[in-house]
């Protein structure tokens, strides 16, 4: 099956640690935007043939990323959405998700996404610490996160859907263990069904790295951070909570304490593996290294074979967009670049995406399902190597890390790359 991801790069302002193709001052773009994107949608869909399928198969998950996709008005969001299902076939059960700010919505905005077919919103609450969100150059409040997160709620984002998800930061400069605490537990408190924790990376270009190299911030200490992330994994667990991934958490039980229905692995035979309810299906195709196409200035898609980009620039994007051809499926008008994968390349990809699946690794006959080798085949000399070094466990149905070595993943991940 396939994915579609849709970047909107708007924002009201941007934050000092955000490295994204996103942009604050270009309000006046959206309404032009919203068209184009539709419009590369169609073609697109257009170009891969009648059908509404053929080799791209069901679209069982989209993904509306940003910037912040809740700045987009509702009539430009349903333009959008016709696009797309005219183009492609979605799933009964697809699963849409939408980034959102808090603040930046409110109850008929809510409902009127939920009638267009979104039922997942994340949104980027980051810190429940007034000091730290203004920090981040953030233009919410706390209050107003909870206010959104209740909205939600009644608009229809509940677990009769695929809920809700709250972004959080921890490993902040000056950030106390008991403020991380205070954050988590105020977020637990909302009863999200996902959470993602992030552990801030000073990025190149970023006004956080340039305050932390000029002296003005304490750089982050990576060893509070990291008993920052083991303190909340272990305080996730106790509220019902089950890590998948890396900086992934989903809710594994209703509020009376019974087993909501899991997540099949779609790449093995019927119930060989399951993982949470709540875990986010876009995202898991992305580690699993399934294809995907991405739509919108700076995305990125996998299909087919190699790996391509969009023009950066929403400007140019949108010039593109109206003035260019046709390309043959996945490319776009607005294409940037295009790299073959080939086969080697994949399967190191996918070896990489995998370790980050915590308790899914690479199960073993997925990888000879789609590469016809095993895993013990290509990989014999790293897989023990870091089998020696307790950074992952191998059995005879799959690799993946060992817990211990969460925090030092990249050891892993740099064998592949």
């Amino acid at each position: 099956m396939l994915s579609l991801y849709l970047h909107i790069p708007f924002c009201a302002s941007k934050c000092s640690y955000c490295d994204f193709n996103a942009y604050a001052g270009m309000s006046d773009l959206i309404a032009p935007y919203a068209r184009a994107l539709a419009k590369e949608v169609r073609m697109v869909g257009e170009a891969g043939g009648p059908e509404g399928a053929g080799e791209r198969g069901e679209v069982h998950t989209l993904f509306f990323g940003g910037g912040t996709p809740s700045l987009t008005p509702l009539d430009s969001m349903a333009d959008i959405f016709s696009a797309i299902r005219e183009s492609f076939a979605l799933t009964d059960d697809c699963e849409v998700t939408l980034e959102a700010n808090p603040g930046t919505v409110d109850l008929a905005y809510l409902e009127g996404l939920h009638a267009l077919g979104v039922n997942r919103l994340s949104f980027g609450v980051q810190s429940a610490q007034a000091n730290e969100l203004s920090l981040f150059n953030r233009i919410h409040t706390f209050d107003e996160a909870c206010e959104t997160v209740r909205l939600a709620r009644q608009a229809g984002f509940d677990r009769q859907s695929y809920g809700v998800n709250l972004d959080l930061i921890y490993g902040i400069p000056g950030q106390t263990p008991e403020r991380w605490k205070d954050t988590l537990a105020r977020a637990l408190a909302l009863e999200p069904e996902h959470l993602s924790l992030y552990s801030l990376s000073l990025e190149f270009g970023t006004p956080m790295r340039a305050w932390v190299q000029r002296g003005l911030l304490p750089a982050p200490d990576n060893n509070v951070a990291a008993d920052m992330y083991e303190w909340a994994d272990a305080e996730l667990a106790r509220a019902g909570f089950e890590q998948y991934e890396i900086s992934n958490w989903a809710r594994t039980k209703d509020e009376g304490g019974r087993m909501k229905d899991e997540i099949q692995c779609t790449i093995l035979p019927p119930s060989s593996f399951r993982l949470p309810a709540f875990a986010c299906r876009h995202n898991l195709q992305y580690w699993r290294n399934e294809p995907y196409l991405g739509f919108g200035a700076g995305a990125h898609g996998c299909i087919s074979g190699f790996r391509y980009s969009n023009v950066l620039s929403p400007a140019a994007y949108i010039q593109r967009i109206e003035s260019g051809e046709a390309r043959p499926f996945p490319l776009s008008p607005a294409l940037a670049e295009a790299t073959p994968v080939d086969v080697k390349t994949a399967m190191d990809e996918t070896m990489m995406l995998g370790f980050r699946l915590t308790r899914e690794g690479i199960p073993a006959d997925a990888f000879r399902a789609r590469y016809g080798v095993g895993l013990d085949e290509v990989y014999a000399r790293e897989l023990r190597d870091l089998t020696g070094r307790q950074l992952i466990e191998v059995g005879a149905d799959r690799a993946r890390l060992r817990p211990g070595a969460r925090l030092v993943a990249n050891r892993v991940f740099e064998k592949f790359v």
